[in-house]
């Protein structure tokens, strides 16, 4: 005895072999990767913003003190990079990917909504990840500009 409620599943819709299943899939995964990428590096331990400043307004006033006296610049310490530094790359790359997989499975006349689904969550990672980058250059450039205009704060010899 069969269920009257539940009507049969057709025998050739299965998603997971559609090429814009993936898509869609590959671009839920590039937006979920941009916020793991931008509120990640803030899970980490790391030094107060007055601390951070500070250390950059101190790197600027000895490095200008060493220029000043014809001193020899140390050498940079190398970072070791996080995770982060390299899943930032990941974002765009899977977002484009989805959008060449949702268009593909339009050529291959699949669904239209995994045209419509895969191509906005892929084009929505690449354009909040490149705003995300736009927003944090701007700031770096706010702060240096900060840092710039009290530059005869640093020289001061009192204090």
């Amino acid at each position: 005895m069969t269920d009257q409620m539940t009507p049969p599943l057709p025998s050739g819709d299965n998603p997971l072999r559609s090429i814009g299943f993936w898509g869609l899939a590959t671009g839920a995964l590039a937006l979920a990767l941009v916020f793991i990428v931008i509120f990640g590096p803030s899970l980490q331990p790391q030094p107060s913003v007055g601390t951070q400043i500070g250390e950059i307004a101190g790197d600027m006033k000895r490095a200008a003190w060493r220029s000043f006296f014809g001193l020899e610049q140390p050498q940079p310490e190398l970072v070791k990079p996080s995770i982060f530094d390299y899943l930032a790359f990941a974002p765009p790359i899977l977002g484009a990917l989805a959008i060449l997989l949702s268009v593909v499975s339009r050529i291959k006349g699949e669904n239209w909504r995994y045209l419509t689904y895969g191509t906005t969550l892929g084009g929505a990672a690449i354009v909040f990840h490149f705003f995300w980058w736009v927003t944090l250059v701007i700031a770096g450039v706010m702060l240096l500009v900060a840092i710039i205009e009290n530059l005869g704060d640093f020289f001061s010899l009192g204090g």
